[in-house]
Order: structure tokens, then C-alpha cells, then sequence
């Protein structure tokens, strides 16, 4: 019995041996017959780099995700709709303003123009100086609190 089963060991082994082998030889040979390529990363977005043809996919994507709505009616980007008499009347509306506002600072301010001071006309306060800069307006509106300051350079 002891050399049946030293019989079975050894065939046993011989077996193992024999697969042992076989797999090498085949991982060998299945080695030699993979091919492999370069992994090379290609951007979609063709803001880095991608394909121009993705522009408007992507920009399709965004918009089909966008969930903000934006008004219609109170758009501060879109176009004045006027018809040329509606641009006629404001063109010949800031002409007379400015017209009437050049009448007051020569009434004002005299001939000459702006001279250094401080000068008060209804809620404004206007102080004029001389600076290395050129000529300074500071502009205080009393009612708001709200001031501009404008300087005009020497040339």
C-alpha cells in the first residue's frame, strides 16, 4: 500500500510539474504576441486644446443643465428698440440741456470759466482747486452725500 501511494506522490508530482511548465511556456508565448499601444489624452473642451467640432455639444450641454432663467422684460443688456423720431427727440432733448447747462456755468462761473473756490448751487457744493495734476472738482450732493471728484490735466 505504501508504494501504491508513493507511486501516486511521485505521478502527482510529475503532473504538477508537467503544468507548472506548460503555463510558463504559454505566458511566454502570450507574451510575445501582445500588442500594446501609447495611451495619448486628447481635452474635449476645445477651450485646452480639444477639437473645434466640440464647441457646440458642449455648449448645448451647458444650456440643457442651466436651471436659472433669466428675465425677459427687465434685460439691461439688450437693445433700445427706438424709432429714428424717438432718437430724434433725445438727441434734440440733451441739446437743449446741455445748452441751457452751458448758460448757467457762464452765468456762474463768469467768462474766464472755473476760477479756485467753493461754489453752492441748489443741494450741490462744488470746490475747485488748482493741483500738480491738473485742475480738481470735487462734487459733494448735500441731500444724498454722494461726492465725484473730476480732474481736468494741464496740457
Amino acid at each position: 500500500m505504501y508504494a501504491i501511494l508513493q507511486e501516486l506522490k511521485n505521478n502527482t508530482m510529475k503532473n504538477r510539474l508537467t503544468s507548472i511548465t506548460f503555463f510558463i511556456i504559454c505566458f511566454c508565448f502570450v507574451g510575445t504576441f501582445c500588442n500594446a499601444q501609447d495611451l495619448v489624452y486628447k481635452p474635449v473642451n476645445p477651450a485646452f486644446g480639444g477639437e473645434t467640432f466640440n464647441y457646440q455639444w458642449m455648449l448645448n450641454s451647458a444650456q440643457a443643465q442651466n436651471l436659472i432663467k433669466e428675465p425677459e422684460d427687465d434685460d439691461a443688456f439688450s437693445f433700445n428698440q427706438n424709432t429714428t423720431l424717438d432718437d430724434f427727440a433725445e438727441t434734440l432733448n440733451r441739446q437743449i440741456l446741455s445748452q441751457i447747462s452751458r448758460e448757467l456755468t457762464t452765468s456762474q462761473f463768469g467768462e474766464s470759466g472755473l476760477e479756485e473756490g467753493s461754489y453752492t448751487i441748489g443741494n450741490f457744493q462744488i470746490d475747485v482747486n488748482n493741483t500738480t495734476e491738473g485742475l480738481s472738482i470735487t462734487i459733494l450732493d448735500t441731500a444724498l452725500g454722494e461726492q465725484t471728484q473730476v480732474i481736468i490735466p494741464f496740457f
